[in-house]
């Protein structure tokens, strides 16, 4: 029986698994908050980490994802870990504290080395889309194998502390004392009961649908204009975003993404 071929240079042993340089969390700002609101229920200022992880609901401290929850809190700022006690720091005692929550979140967003990069590249124009910013990812440290969960985190997390006030295509920063980006039944309730969704069908007077997506169909071309299939690819990128904040999907799957491709 032949040997089994072996890559050239190498001895034999195990592959290295690449690993990432910098730091991002695998779970949102929105699970990292939860942590810290945990801990404020348990103890005001610090907790066991048993009672951390039952507070949770996960049955062990040695839980895989309970280990990630935390880890994600400790990116962004919000706890710190020692001899078994959870502590929160300054920040998280202010991400707890409804009166600062909402500019908790921007510095705890603001916080994760990998979301500061992206934000200081690309503050002054649009977003790559998301093969392009998986790319800029793996250029800033990301391990190529985890940069579809990383993109996806940082994603929902700028959502979450209100940095896609104005679409997912750009970062922006929000204003002092401006309301956090309202839930997505919170906004569909507004659209049912809101006087000025009454008869608003397509060519109706308007405001049936949430601005994210007017928005996208004002920015169709009119019907005999040359689309490049780039610029379609673009468009249906964006809207792909778009519905994924605007409408409810089925349970459990938030950590789906839809791809858009061209063949």
């Amino acid at each position: 029986m032949n040997a089994p071929a072996r890559a050239e240079g190498t001895t034999g042993a195990k592959p290295v698994r690449e690993r990432s340089t910098i730091d991002f969390p695998y779970f949102s700002l929105d699970d990292a908050v939860a942590v810290a609101k945990a801990v404020h229920r348990l103890g005001g200022n610090q907790c066991r980490l048993d009672s951390l992880a039952a507070e949770l609901g996960h049955k062990t401290t040695n839980s895989g994802g309970f280990r990630q929850r935390l880890s994600s809190a400790h990116t962004f700022g919000l706890t710190s870990l020692s001899q078994g006690v959870v502590t929160l720091t300054p920040l998280g005692n202010k991400i707890v504290d409804a009166d600062q929550e909402r500019t908790a979140r921007v510095e705890a967003f603001l916080a994760v080395p990998l979301y500061k990069s992206i934000y200081e590249d690309f503050k002054n124009g649009a977003l790559p889309p998301n093969p392009g910013l998986e790319e800029k990812m793996v250029a800033l440290g990301v391990a190529k194998k985890q940069k579809e969960k990383a993109r996806q985190a940082f994603q929902r997390s700028a959502k979450e502390a209100g940095f896609f006030a104005y679409g997912f295509s750009k970062l922006v920063y929000p204003a002092a004392g401006a309301p956090s980006p309202a839930p997505r039944q919170e906004i569909q309730q507004q659209q049912r009961t809101d006087p000025k969704n009454a008869g608003g069908g397509a060519g109706g007077g308007g405001g049936q649908y949430h601005p994210l997506i007017e928005g996208l169909i004002k920015a169709l071309p009119p019907q005999a204009t040359l689309w490049p299939i780039e610029g379609r690819k673009k468009w249906l990128q964006a809207a792909a975003m778009n519905f994924d904040y605007v409408y409810n999907g089925e349970t459990g799957d938030d950590t789906k993404a839809i791809k858009v491709s061209v063949e």
